[in-house]
């Protein structure tokens, strides 16, 4: 290929770049700084200066308190780095670890399911119970049809019975007013009137019964029953009046007693229609309640059937995986704290070195180390590094955290050296808290090492290996949530992160919500 084809390529390549930048990258006038998603390695550390001393005792004790279950030395015994020295009684935190990894077993599966979905069997179990549930509302919608049919007629066979019963009553009320109150009197004018108000609100009710028996339809029966029940309470009402009249001093020797028999009667017959009148209305009433309440029950029914078919053929919604996964995350912890507890329940020896006490026996409770040590230590190595820790650092620095070393007389070497011994009791420095920690070296110290030597020390806190990894100037917090921008096809989009350990090299561990490969926009 010539030199002129090759630059003609290069050019190609390099305005294509241009596009993709202006397209891609340029935004709205905003040039973006990009950082890709990598996997790599994200670690906390502690960085201090301290200075070389003559080896002492290095007393040891436990974080927690508890009861001493076993010794593994004895004093006089020679130790090396790791080997365990004594140990509390871990019974209550094992049983509490089984639960633990149980709870965890069970948010694991909770989260297993909710992926995988619903079997073919669970969701045809789901279908017929939807199939089954709408049967049921269509039996029950047959059933109130029938019922409610049944109540009407019912009803028609009442509105006949007792109008028949007003009828009756209405003509014994004009026989004993053509027999005995034919004049003028105010007794007669009395009754007469009474007998128009009987026969007015009778009449009135035909019109509504026969209206219905015509068009049996619902308004027209219930109109019946409603302009019925005014007349028969009418009726009885006014057949009181009457039969109080024939009591009176000018017509109580007149009305003969089988007349004023025949009265009573007849309100009692009045009253019986009038009592199934309102009986027949509360029927229907009862009836329209009863269907309604077994139709709202079916209808609940078909739609939490239904609901439940939908929720196991859709596909898990997003916040739902969230809240299992950190369900898993949360029953994961407990097991780690548990399995961590348990773990320094055994106290182990931090150097090569001779033991030289023992103060506890087994059986005795004991203290955290703040208040009493358990074990004292002489180290072989005749040489320790101490350094003063600023109390914001010290928490989170542990015995047996690796340490590299960096001596001003050896300057081209890094020496491996790891925490023995935090001291409990404060020093006060130019009015500021610290606290002294003491290091080992790994491997034997240099020749030619002296006391009050200049060290170094950078203390690893925390690490993790293999693990998503963005620059912390990616991640902005809004509502307590963790957000970064990323690209997706061509335009800015906001996107939720979990994240994990911050490092001291300004890099983020991303637990979810990227991956590798993706580029995030910097602030």
């Amino acid at each position: 290929m010539s030199f002129k084809k090759i630059s003609i390529a290069i050019i190609v390549i390099f305005i294509a770049l241009f596009a993709v930048y202006q397209i891609f990258i340029k935004s709205n006038g905003a040039d973006y700084e990009l950082a890709k998603v990598e996997v790599g390695s994200v670690f906390n550390q502690v960085s201090e200066t301290g200075s070389i001393k003559a080896g002492g005792k290095i007393n040891l004790g436990f974080k927690s308190s508890g009861t001493l279950e076993r010794t593994y030395v004895s004093v006089g015994d020679e130790v090396w780095p790791g080997q365990s020295l004594v140990k509390l009684d871990t019974s209550a935190l094992n049983i509490e670890l089984l639960e633990a990894e149980a709870n965890l077993e069970i948010a694991q599966a909770k989260l297993d399911q909710l992926l995988a979905g619903s079997t073919q069997e669970e969701i045809k179990v789901a279908e017929t119970a939807v199939e089954n549930a709408r049967q049921s509302l269509e039996n029950i919608n047959t059933d109130a049809e029938e019922d409610i049919k049944q109540a009407y007629e019912d009803a028609m066979a009442v509105l006949d019975a007792s109008y028949s019963a007003g009828s009756v009553a209405l003509s014994e009320v004009v026989s004993i007013r053509r027999t005995y109150f034919g004049g003028t009197d105010q007794e007669s004018t009395l009754v007469k009137s009474k007998e128009e108000e009987i026969s007015g609100s009778l009449s009135a009710a035909k019109t509504k019964i026969d209206a219905a028996r015509a068009e049996e339809s619902a308004e027209n029966i219930e109109s019946a029953l409603s302009e019925l029940r005014s007349a028969l309470n009418v009726s009885y009402q006014a057949l009181s009046v009457i039969r109080e009249t024939t009591d009176t001093l000018v017509y109580k020797d007149v009305v003969s007693s089988t007349d004023k028999t025949s009265l009573n009667t007849q309100k009692t017959n009045v009253n019986t229609a009038l009592s199934n009148v309102i009986g027949a209305q509360q029927a229907i009433s009862s009836t329209k309640i009863t269907n309604q309440s077994n139709i709202s029950a079916a209808e609940g029914t078909l739609k939490s059937a239904e609901d439940q078919l939908a929720l196991m053929t859709a596909e898990p919604r997003e916040e739902d995986i969230s809240l299992y996964q950190a369900q898993v995350r949360q029953a994961q912890a407990r097991v780690d704290a548990l399995q961590n507890s348990i773990a320094e329940a055994t106290l182990k020896s931090p150097v090569h070195g001779t033991v030289t006490e023992i103060n506890k026996e087994i059986g005795e409770t004991v203290q955290p180390a703040l208040t009493e040590s358990v074990v004292t230590i002489l180290p072989s190595d005749p040489y320790k590094i101490e350094a003063a820790i600023y109390e914001e650092d010290i928490v989170r620095v542990e015995v047996n955290n690796p340490v590299e070393i960096e001596l001003i007389a050896f300057p081209d070497r890094v020496f491996n050296g790891r925490v023995v011994s935090i001291d409990p009791a404060e020093e006060l420095i130019d009015g500021v808290v610290y606290y002294m920690v003491a290091i080992n070296f790994n491997e034997e110290a240099p020749q030619g090492l002296k006391p009050a030597m200049t060290a170094d020390i950078t203390i690893k806190t925390d690490s993790r290996e293999n693990v998503l990894i963005i620059p912390e100037d990616a991640i902005n917090m809004s509502e307590g949530k963790s957000l970064v921008r990323v690209f997706e096809d061509g335009e800015v989009k906001e996107r939720e992160v979990e994240v994990g350990l911050i490092g001291a090299d300004d890099m983020a561990e991303i637990i979810s919500g990227l991956e590798e490969g993706e580029e995030v926009i910097l602030n």
